[in-house]
């Protein structure tokens, strides 16, 4: 009661003078992008919805929707994906009275973890059925919820399914209130994006391949002299470096240039036919994924905490890395315990020798990272499924695309 007073007079202050971005927030705009709508989907911001895309397009194949975002560069990602989107309503009872007046969805979709007292109420008084996918609830924010079960649990209690990121996510929100009865099967939806890649037809020389991807400065010396190590051992060796800023191009090639080496560049034609190719051009990772059997990540080297391991894993790499993680720490772990990824030793040019010179080791590596992406991300079509016959729609068993 004490939240939503404040909440309405926190509307009846702000309704009058709400304008530009805020009046679309207290649904005071005249924004004309949707109608009424089968499901409301929602996200946080631009990371939520890009996440959440195959899932959100697979809806709205089949549904009416209206998609909102916290923030404007959100709105304008759906809006060009030709989808209707808006901001979303403010927590406030005039707010959220006026949206549901309008668009009078069956079904709301949450994406990861944005949950709201008054949307939460409002939504089961109007009889709309709560989803949420995608679902986070770290171990603090479960500690910080668990002072306040009057708050959280009827939140959860109202929710009709829900799909979590992980294990240790959905337990603590079952702890905290969600029905047993709502859990669904998980499902990571940053990981939906990479499982949908399909990696393409690898040339010839794909064996003899290894990619350091989006490396950073300090990085190329060192995957420069293992790699010349490596090729010492395993002669026929092939090397495509590929920084994470372009611009290092120039930087980067005398590097080579200093070790008496001449490296192609993409930037000037070269493809991956050259025995040294310099990628330094943006927009062609999944070429260069494709043309590795072996892919050392960058930001690892160096204390940047890492990038992402999924995208070479969704074209069947071998991933090698060093001993910064951190970004993705948890991600690397799973795949050491499932044998697709390994820890560049201090010798890295004999870690690399090793791997490239037993042959179908790093396809074996490769295949079994794609596994457990697919399996990480778990299957979007069951709770799609979920999602429309709830709102009604019962597409038949006939349609692929979920």
């Amino acid at each position: 009661m004490l939240y939503r007073g404040a909440s309405w007079l926190a509307g009846a202050m702000l309704g009058p003078i709400a304008s530009g971005d805020l009046a679309q927030r207290m649904m005071r705009d005249e924004d004309q992008h949707g109608d009424v709508c089968d499901i409301w989907i929602h996200g946080a911001s631009v990371g939520e919805v890009v996440s959440a895309q195959p899932v959100i397009e697979k809806i709205a194949r089949h549904a009416s929707v209206i998609v909102t975002t916290n923030t404007t560069t959100g709105r304008g990602v759906v809006r060009e994906w030709g989808l209707p989107a808006r901001l979303a309503p403010l927590d406030t009872p005039q707010s959220l009275g006026r949206f549901l007046h309008r668009y009078q969805p069956r079904v709301a979709v949450t994406l990861e973890n944005e949950l709201w007292p008054n949307r939460s109420k409002m939504l089961a008084r109007a009889g709309v059925q709560q989803f949420v996918i995608g679902a986070r609830m770290s171990e603090r924010s479960a500690r910080r919820w668990a002072k306040l079960p009057w708050l959280i649990g009827p939140i959860l209690d109202r929710i009709s399914g829900l799909s979590a990121q992980n294990q240790g996510s959905e337990e603590r929100l079952t702890e905290l209130g969600l029905p047993s009865a709502a859990v669904l099967p998980r499902m990571q939806l940053k990981l939906l994006g990479p499982a949908r890649t399909r990696p393409g037809i690898p040339p010839e020389t794909r064996s003899r391949t290894i990619l350091a991807a989006s490396t950073h400065e300090g990085e190329d010396e060192l995957i420069l002299d293992a790699f010349m190590s490596a090729r010492r051992l395993v002669p026929g060796l092939r090397l495509i470096i590929a920084p994470r800023h372009p611009q290092r191009g120039d930087d980067i090639a005398e590097m080579f240039a200093a070790r008496g080496l001449f490296v192609a560049r993409r930037s000037e034609g070269a493809d991956e036919q050259a025995p040294l190719l310099l990628a330094d051009t943006l927009g062609e990772m999944g070429r260069w994924y494709d043309a590795a059997a072996i892919c050392i990540t960058g930001g690892s080297l160096v204390p940047k905490g890492g990038h992402t391991p999924w995208e070479p894993a969704a074209h069947e790499c071998a991933i090698l890395h060093g001993p910064h993680v951190s970004n993705f720490a948890e991600d690397y772990a799973l795949l050491h315990a499932a044998q697709g990824a390994e820890t560049l030793s201090t010798d890295a040019g004999a870690t690399l020798a090793g791997l490239a010179g037993t042959a179908g080791d790093a396809a074996r590596m490769g295949i079994r990272a794609r596994a457990l992406l697919l399996k990480r991300a778990g299957d979007a079509a069951p709770l799609v499924r979920i999602i429309l016959r709830a709102a009604g729609i019962a597409p038949g068993s006939g349609n692929t695309d979920i």
